[in-house]
């Protein structure tokens, strides 16, 4: 068990659950699991990596909002930003007025600083794990999956969850985000005036199921999801999109609308994915250079990869561009995707 105040290095206290980072790490079960701020707000431990956060009386404003980071335990800064704003909370100096779901999601993929440990975490939502080999990210999957449904359980009520990823590689768009496809469901213009607020430049939309976290609460619960892919910090340098976000992050936590001005923000650009790189044997190469930007055009006729049996992918679409190209794959997973411009 850990204490149940910590000091800060500012010399003040806040509540042991704020430091949900340090615990999960560590493996440290709180002596406490229910803990309230100066402001009145109630945190509650539900378990490893998992904390939820219940507005002061006469303060809920009637969202439910869940922010997630460290599906793969190696992409520090989604990491980092949720920890400042879950520190933040415990220090009254965010006061939520939004229900709210805090989750660091594989840790022990954090703790070793590896994107998986066996299975992809963010292939084995909707249910996927039920059908997939056991393991650590199996369980995982399905226990988030089961706070999630718990914490949605209340109607009438707004449903936000933003998934905080990181590509690890350098973008032509250093922000963007990915929209899980629901049947029957367009996004609201709001939906991306908020990410506009965020810093994003570019949303893709998928258009075809998928098991990933925010695709699971999106069509399993009728939240307003999306995945969120965070900038890079090289040499620890702190781009200005980050703090924009965390602005932002504190306006969703206080249930604050965005006001939808477009001459103070950037153009949002919208893609659709147009083909999948497909892995299909060791054999495989990826016939792109290693530190090529996600969102690189592709002139027509680039060779992208080679595989067995003389399969190659070409760039064939007009105005294509790259994104999360990787070889380190298993066979039979995606090694990059070729997006096009959404009309």
């Amino acid at each position: 068990m850990v204490q149940t105040v910590t000091t800060t290095t500012d010399g003040s206290e806040m509540p042991t659950l704020g430091r949900l980072l340090a615990l999960t790490v560590s493996g440290e079960v709180p002596a406490e699991s229910v803990q309230f701020t100066d402001g009145g707000a109630r945190l509650q431990w539900l378990g490893e990596g998992a904390l939820e956060v219940t507005p002061a009386r006469g303060q809920d404003l009637g969202l439910d909002l869940v922010l997630s980071a460290g599906v793969h335990g190696c992409e520090v800064i989604p990491i980092e930003l949720l920890d400042r704003l879950i520190r933040a909370i415990a220090r009254n100096e965010i006061r939520p007025r939004a229900r709210l779901l805090l989750l660091f999601c594989n840790p022990p993929a954090m703790r070793q600083g590896l994107r998986r440990l066996g299975q992809d975490l963010n292939r084995l939502f909707c249910g996927k794990h039920a059908a997939s080999e056991p393991g650590d990210e199996t369980r995982r999957a399905a226990q988030l999956e089961e706070w999630v449904a718990a914490f949605f359980q209340e109607p009438d009520r707004r449903r936000w969850h933003y998934d905080l990823h990181s590509a690890m590689r350098a973008s032509v768009l250093p922000q963007f985000a990915v929209c899980p496809w629901v049947d029957g469901r367009e996004v609201a213009p709001q939906s991306l005036t908020r990410l506009q607020h965020a810093a994003v430049d570019a949303v893709l939309f998928q258009e075809k199921p998928s098991a990933t976290f925010s695709a699971h609460t999106a069509t399993r619960h009728g939240a307003e999801a999306f995945t969120l892919e965070m900038a890079e910090a090289p040499e620890g340098v702190w781009p200005q999109c980050l703090d924009e976000f965390l602005q932002t992050a504190r306006g969703w936590i206080e249930a604050v609308e965005p006001v939808r001005d477009e001459s103070h923000h950037r153009p949002l650009l919208k893609f659709r994915l147009a083909r999948e790189i497909i892995k299909r044997s060791d054999q495989f190469v990826l016939r792109l250079p290693a530190d090529i930007q996600n969102f690189t055009p592709l002139l027509p006729g680039t060779l992208l990869a080679e595989d067995e049996q003389g399969v190659h992918w070409l760039a064939e679409e007009q105005d294509a561009r790259i994104l999360f190209p990787v070889s380190d794959v298993a066979i039979g997973e995606r090694a990059g995707l070729i997006v096009v411009p959404r009309e």
